[in-house]
Parts: C-alpha cells; sequence; structure tokens
C-alpha cells in the first residue's frame, strides 16, 4: 500500500567536517556507560519472589472478605501536615523519615510512611460516618520512610491494613488481633501477640509525668540521643534499644497503674475474648508503639522462634485510635481502631521456610504452539489468541525459528502438549497435535483445535481426535 505523505527519501549527506589546528581529534575509544543500581533501601520484587508476594496478598484479600473489610486505595502522596497532625510531630517518623518536598506551587506534600491516617482522612472527607457503623476498611500497598536500611526493613516497604472506624466496643480491638493471627498462622508463621494498653489521653499524661520524673533522676546515664526524647516524646524512650535504657526500663513505672477503671475495664475484656478464641498473648507494660495517636490497645506481633533475631522483630502491630479522627478534623468522639502487617518481613519468613529454588522456572502452560516458517508463524500466531480467549494456558516462542530450541521451551514451561503448525499444515487447514509425555500425535481441523485441547483437559487424559 502505498504511502500517503509519499515515498521515503534518503536524508542529505552531512558536510564533511575538516579538521583544522583548533578542532580536537575524534575520540578513538568509547568509555562505556556505568549500569546503574537501584536506590539504596529499595529493592526489585524479582519474577523469582513473586509466588510468596502472591501468597501473602491472597491471603489479605481472602481474609479481609471472610471479616468482612473493603477495600480502599488512597493516595500515595498526601499533604504532609496529615502526618504531622496524625503521627505526631514528635515522633521519629515525622521528625526524621518523611519523604517530604515543597511543589512549585508551594505544597508541603510527603510520600505516606503509614496507611492509617490516610484512610481516616478519606473516611472524613467522603462523609463514610453517614455509612451503618462501624465502617471496615483494608488496604495494600507501599509505605515510604527514610530510615536506616537493615535486614526485613526497606525505605519503601509494603503494608496490608485493616480499619475499623466509629465503634468502641473492645471486641473490635480483640477480633483485629485475631485476624493478624489468623493472617499469619494461614501462612504457616506461629506467633504471639505482644499486648499493653495505653489508657485515655489523661491516663497517658499522668504517665508521661511518672516516666519524666523517673528517668531525669537517671538523666546521667542517658545518650545526647535519649536525652532529647525524655524532652520531646518520653514514651519513645520505652521503644529504645540501648542497653542501658533496657536495663533502667526494668525499674520504670508501668503504665497500667495509671489506667482509670473504665480503660482498665476495656482491656480486661479484650484479654478475655483472646482468650476464648485462643489466641496466645504476652502482656508488655512497656508496648507503646511508635505513634502518638494510640489509645488503650497496643498490640504487636511476633514470630515464635529460637532464633533471638526473628523473636524481636514485630510482623505487624496496631491497637485503637479514638482521637485520630477528631483530631484530622471529623466528628468529636468518634472511635476507631486498626492494624497493619508488614509484608516484607512476612515473605522473608516465607522464603526462609520454603526457599526458591535455584534455577528460575518458567510459568506453566497446558499447551505451546510451535510454529515452522512464515505462513506457520502467522497461522499461530491466530491460534494463540484463540487459546487465551478461550482461558487455556498457552505458551509460544514465535520469535524462535529452530523447533528444537521451540521444544526444549515448551519442555521448560511443562506444556502437557504442543501444537505444531508449519507450511504444509497451513495449506492442509490441519495442527499437529503432540503429546509431549507419549511423544505420539495426532492431526486435526485447526478450527477443532481448541476444542480437542479443552477435552483433553476436561477429561485428564489424551482423547482420540478425528484424523482429518
Amino acid at each position: 500500500m502505498p504511502n500517503k505523505k509519499g515515498p521515503f527519501k534518503k536524508p542529505a549527506p552531512k558536510p564533511a567536517v575538516t579538521e583544522s589546528a583548533s578542532t580536537p581529534a575524534p575520540a578513538t575509544t568509547k568509555k562505556s556507560a556505568q549500569p546503574l543500581q537501584v536506590v539504596r533501601g529499595m529493592r526489585d520484587l524479582l519474577p523469582m519472589d513473586q509466588a510468596y508476594w502472591k501468597q501473602t496478598n491472597a491471603m489479605a484479600e481472602n481474609l479481609a472478605a471472610a471479616y468482612g473489610y473493603e477495600r480502599i486505595d488512597t493516595p500515595i502522596v498526601e499533604d504532609t501536615s496529615l502526618f504531622v497532625r496524625g503521627v505526631g510531630r514528635a515522633t521519629d517518623i515525622v521528625e526524621k523519615e518523611l519523604y517530604s518536598w515543597e511543589t512549585a506551587g508551594g505544597e508541603s506534600l510527603s510520600l505516606r510512611p503509614e496507611g492509617t491516617a490516610s484512610v481516616v482522612r478519606s473516611y472524613i472527607q467522603h462523609g463514610m460516618l453517614n455509612l451503618p457503623q462501624p465502617v471496615r476498611l483494608w488496604y495494600t500497598g507501599p509505605m515510604f520512610r527514610h530510615d536506616r536500611p537493615q535486614s526485613g526493613r526497606f525505605r519503601q516497604f509494603y503494608q496490608a491494613g485493616y480499619e475499623v472506624i466509629g465503634d468502641a466496643d473492645p471486641v473490635i480491638d480483640a477480633q483485629l488481633i485475631i485476624l493478624g493471627w489468623n493472617f499469619l498462622k494461614g501462612l504457616g508463621i506461629e506467633t504471639t501477640v505482644r499486648i499493653n494498653s495505653l489508657g485515655t489521653p489523661e491516663c497517658r499524661t499522668n504517665y508521661k509525668n511518672a516516666l519524666v520524673a523517673y528517668f531525669r533522676s537517671k538523666k546521667a546515664k542517658l545518650s545526647e540521643e535519649d536525652k532529647k526524647r525524655l524532652l520531646k516524646n518520653p514514651l519513645r524512650l520505652l521503644d529504645s534499644k540501648d542497653p542501658v535504657i533496657l536495663e533502667l526500663k526494668a525499674e520504670a513505672p508501668q503504665i497500667v497503674d495509671w489506667l482509670d477503671e473504665e480503660s482498665k475495664t476495656h482491656f480486661m475484656r479484650v484479654l478475655e475474648f483472646l482468650d476464648e478464641v485462643g489466641v496466645p498473648y504476652q502482656l508488655d507494660p512497656y508496648l507503646v508503639r511508635g505513634l502518638d495517636y494510640y489509645t488503650k490497645t497496643v498490640f504487636e506481633w511476633y514470630a515464635n522462634s529460637d532464633d533471638q533475631e526473628l523473636s524481636q522483630s514485630a510482623l505487624g502491630g496496631g491497637g485503637r485510635y479514638d482521637g485520630l479522627v477528631e483530631s484530622l478534623g471529623g466528628r468529636a468522639a468518634t472511635p476507631a481502631a486498626g492494624m497493619s502487617l508488614g509484608l516484607d518481613r512476612i515473605v522473608s519468613r516465607l522464603k526462609e521456610k520454603n526457599p526458591p529454588p535455584q534455577d528460575h522456572r518458567m510459568p506453566h502452560v497446558d499447551v505451546f504452539l510451535a510454529q515452522l516458517g512464515e505462513m506457520g508463524r502467522k497461522r499461530s500466531l491466530a491460534l494463540y489468541e484463540e487459546f487465551r480467549e478461550a482461558g487455556i494456558p498457552v505458551g509460544e516462542a514465535f520469535s524462535k525459528a529452530n523447533i528444537k530450541a521451540q521444544m526444549e521451551i515448551a519442555n521448560k514451561r511443562g506444556a502437557k502438549w504442543a501444537i505444531v503448525i508449519g507450511q504444509k499444515e497451513v495449506l492442509d487447514g490441519t495442527v499437529q497435535i503432540r503429546d509431549m509425555d507419549a511423544g505420539s500425535q495426532e492431526i486435526v481441523d485447526v478450527k477443532k483445535a481448541v476444542h480437542e485441547i479443552k477435552k483433553k483437559l476436561a477429561n485428564g487424559v489424551d482423547t482420540p481426535a478425528a484424523t482429518v
């Protein structure tokens, strides 16, 4: 078909470049470009890892459906003030770990470091308080923190989260813990829940005062970093891994002594629900979590392991945050609770339990299309679409001409049948169906190829086809 824009023209030759004393001689060698590496703290999720991620994501979705949660996806980028107000100005996340920048229009934006604040913002913005309460929402996706990369911790990491907004009953707290425990147990990871209560904001204030008084008496032993925490956010001292703090913490006040009666009753009911279901837990009087919005129940899951590092690495956690909706501009006294699971660490556990194969395995297919010659390739290309539309896993190597190379790929992909199409088959309107295990083959009408494979798959055995 002629080109409507006219025939192609050869470009005019470029004028010759004459060298002079002022013209540098062309370089005789070209330095090869250095290969680029992934940004520190980020990583690629490679094809051989995808089976673990698929398993984990499927568990997240299946349990969401089982417990009545609806999917929500919030933006990766949010207004920085959302996290300052929601997570807490004095937290390490906001002070040190936010990926933030100012736009040309003067907006201060940040990559989300966690999912709860975004979900609550969406709940408020879209008037979900008018829906039947509580609203149960779940999500999965990447979060970002400029943290120190280490085993199981990345600057881009993935979480599955579950939030329940609009109900204060302690059974909500308990069922979130049960959901997370079942999530991990379903993947073959045995865990124990560590649990505590932070009480009301008033309880926390009284406890902070007692904690500050205690650590001030030990101030000479504190590092400069911990002295700053003592001034700005003393509860963060309880998260410190400094051996000095770990030793001092053993004698520090416990928040349980500052809980009001309502908070104590709420906490005891949560524990009673967990006892009823048989979820193993440990009371941890110094568990506070790293976010300011928590009230009353807080909890984390830890793997049951003889490995000290594994047993001290939380796989997820959460708690109640009854004041967050109001602090972000929503209706006052809206109770809420939620939790999230660290998918990166969970996938690492799965890989330790069931290491990936050393050799890369190509995706399995039921049937493989092998072709000879240009006519065979064209016919195979069309037949491929028929198999795809019929929902039959099909493979091909259309870019390869050598039939032996194609059949090797068919074997690697575990194909039970190969369909061979050459020039003769195209002219005859047929295909060869070859049993890859038995080595036998039969000739069928090309129009019946999909139907014949469907019959074989349904029967689980070879079904004789009408010979053309």
